[in-house]
């Protein structure tokens, strides 16, 4: 009997080690949540999703499942208001059924912050949009257009004061329930003037990292800010 008694005595106090040791299981899921809304990527000017390949990554080592991300591809030489966003919103609408989600978060780079904005403020997309992020996006125009837009309408509609930033910029800059954010860099040689990115009543950040425009889809500490963000309710 008292060897019985010593080896469930041993028992029990290894299983108590195990449990101390062992990581609590709010830990374990602090990463990601179990189901994270869809995050559709969207590039910006004469590019394509794959140049998300990295901050995917970095979002799936996190914990977000392949199958919450999603890359929007568009022709860059259309029109924001007229056509892209429409597109936009169809592309949306098909993430959200195939996900079963009731919302989805926008991650834009440079020119896609555009149609994403006019999506959300003219196309009802804040109803189905919880966060949208705006990295080195031409919020408020970039000089640096003009040198493209006689032939190319995604560039005219960079331009400071075109007919899709008026329109995007009168009154409220960040319309609905939508939370948004913004990171810009005073190193962006293609955003004149850089902080053009920031959004009244956006979490604006700059950068403390000297980043060219196209280091925002790569930097690490970017990712981890937009993962930030988007955690929040």
């Amino acid at each position: 009997m008292r060897r019985r008694h010593g080896i469930a005595t041993v028992s029990a106090f290894y299983a108590l080690l195990t449990l101390a040791t062992a990581a609590p299981p709010a830990q374990a899921a602090a990463q990601a949540p179990a189901q994270p809304n869809p995050v559709i990527f969207i590039h910006g000017r004469n590019a394509d999703p794959g140049v998300w390949g990295r901050m995917q990554a970095d979002f799936t080592a996190a914990g977000y499942p392949t199958d919450r991300l999603f890359g929007w591809s568009y022709d860059t030489a259309q029109s924001s208001n007229e056509v892209l966003a429409a597109r936009l919103s169809a592309y949306v609408d098909d993430v959200l059924a195939q996900t079963h989600a009731a919302k989805a978060d926008i991650v834009a780079h440079s020119l896609g912050s555009l149609p994403s904005r006019w999506y959300l403020e003219f196309g009802g997309g804040t109803a189905k949009t919880a966060h949208w992020v705006s990295l080195a996006g031409p919020n408020h125009g970039t000089q640096i257009a003009w040198l493209c837009a006689l032939w190319d309408q995604g560039c005219k509609d960079m331009t400071p004061d075109s007919y899709v930033l008026r329109h995007l910029n009168q009154g409220t800059e960040t319309p609905g329930p939508t939370r948004y954010a913004t990171w810009w860099s005073s190193c962006d040689e293609q955003i004149t003037p850089a902080v053009s990115t920031e959004l009244a009543g956006a979490a604006n950040t700059r950068t403390a990292a000297c980043l060219r425009h196209n280091d925002f889809l790569t930097d690490p500490t970017v990712s981890q800010g937009v993962r930030d963000f988007l955690a929040t309710p």
